[in-house]
């Protein structure tokens, strides 16, 4: 492990301790402790290997996040017990969002049986507050309250940006838990704004202590700290069983950064002259991490060798979606529909002097074949990502956080403009 120059403890909590980096302006080290805590601390214990099994945790959990396209502020693992991350002023809010009613939910909402999904997520919020238990908070108190956060007020945009991203953080980690066929049935998180850049991260951890996990949806295999929670009395056998619990979900973790199937996108060109054109796709397919074959062949001038090349990428068992390059009389695209039962989208290259033709010969198709068309070549490999993200979720995340991030520019380019215009 590379050595740091540790300067000064800026914060402890009740299982971690964030120290400032000398070398590194801008950024901690979160060291995790040995602690186990549970109701505020009133239940408090010392686990053995417990810092090592919740930074494993959480550093797999944020390097999923991260590579999904959240902003975080996460850096990267840099021991067993430790990781680097952009000093945040936390927002002392604790985010709570859940797929199933259960616990305190149940309390707070009596009549509501246990089990109850929730479709779209239940959004709850928490003041962070000790001394009164972390009351629940609604949007309005947050909004009276006028935080201010490393220069930043926390006004209906940041709340807005905050609770869009909770559900989009939520739903990774839950999809990502579902190929171990665990459900996420509920989960906390904290923002925090960073020092430097000034905008809303995510920030703290998020570990064993951050959520309900029900293997098969079961709750009574739960593997979470509501074990510990539950414990009648804290004998050395019942630590051993929570200990055990939690080094199962940090051998797990490290799965959710696994592909859970491969795939590609065949790129099939009518001629070289489309290379620009399709390179533009290829790079769009590899933002979603999609590897992407280029091949050369005619509908028109070579039947033979465009079936052979299609029965080549279908023989392997890999999930394909070809996609089409062809212009003018575009051949391309109905013979491989026809063809294949893999999907086919069409994208068509447009030149000024024929454009509207080109694209009547890929929309204008025999019954039968159920090749679609896009034009853009970012939409198309974005498309191809909506098909083949159906059986992965590393594809699905992608897309899910793209499209969070997407909201968010919008949201903060109108809140830009506002202050302009006042």
């Amino acid at each position: 492990v590379p050595s740091l120059k540790i300067g000064q403890k800026l914060n402890e909590g009740k299982t971690k301790q964030i120290f400032e980096l000398v070398d590194q302006p801008g950024l901690v080290l979160v060291q995790s402790k040995d602690q186990i805590t549970a109701g505020n601390a009133v239940r408090k214990d010392q686990m053995e290997g417990k810092a090592a099994i919740a930074n494993k945790t959480t550093s797999c959990v944020f390097q999923l996040l991260q590579e999904s396209g959240i902003k975080t502020a996460f850096v990267k693992q840099h021991s067993d017990t430790a990781f680097i991350a952009a000093h945040c002023q936390m927002i002392p809010i604790e985010w709570v969002c859940r797929r199933v009613a259960t616990g305190s939910f149940l309390k707070r909402n009596p009549g509501v049986k246990e089990g109850y999904r929730f479709s779209p997520l239940k959004m709850e919020m928490f003041f962070k507050d000790d001394a009164n238990n972390d009351p629940q908070w609604s949007e309005e108190q947050l909004l009276e309250a006028k935080l201010c956060v490393a220069g930043l007020t926390i006004g209906q945009c940041e709340v807005d940006i905050m609770s869009r991203s909770t559900v989009a953080i939520f739903e990774i980690v839950e999809k990502a838990w579902a190929t171990q066929n665990c459900t996420l049935v509920d989960m906390k998180i904290e923002f925090g704004v960073s020092v430097k850049s000034g905008e809303i991260v995510l920030a703290d951890v998020i570990d064993n202590d951050s959520w309900r996990l029900w293997p098969a949806g079961d709750g009574s295999q739960q593997k979470d700290k509501q074990v510990y929670r539950e414990l009648k009395e804290v004998t050395p056998e019942a630590m051993q069983m929570v200990k055990r619990n939690f080094e199962w979900v940090s051998e797990r973790v490290k799965l959710l950064l696994e592909p859970q199937a491969s795939s590609r996108v065949v790129l099939l060109m009518g001629s070289t002259s489309d290379v620009a054109h399709c390179e533009k796709i290829r790079k769009a397919c590899a933002s979603y991490g999609i590897p992407c074959v280029l091949r050369v062949t005619s509908a028109h001038k070579g039947p033979d060798e465009t079936l052979r090349i299609k029965a080549e990428y279908e023989g392997d068992g890999v999930p394909t979606v070809f996609v089409a390059v062809a212009g003018r009389s575009n051949g391309l695209s109905p013979v491989m529909s026809g063809n294949t039962a893999y999907p086919v989208i069409s994208c068509p290259p447009l030149t000024p002097d024929w454009g509207p033709q080109h694209v009547w010969s890929s929309l204008r198709m025999p019954s039968g074949l159920g090749c679609s068309t896009v034009l853009s070549p970012e939409a198309c490999a974005q498309f191809a990502a909506q098909i083949l993200g159906l059986r992965d979720h590393l594809v699905w995340c992608k897309l899910r956080a793209s499209m969070l991030n997407t909201w968010v520019s919008l949201r903060l380019a109108d809140k830009k403009l506002q202050a302009c215009s006042l």
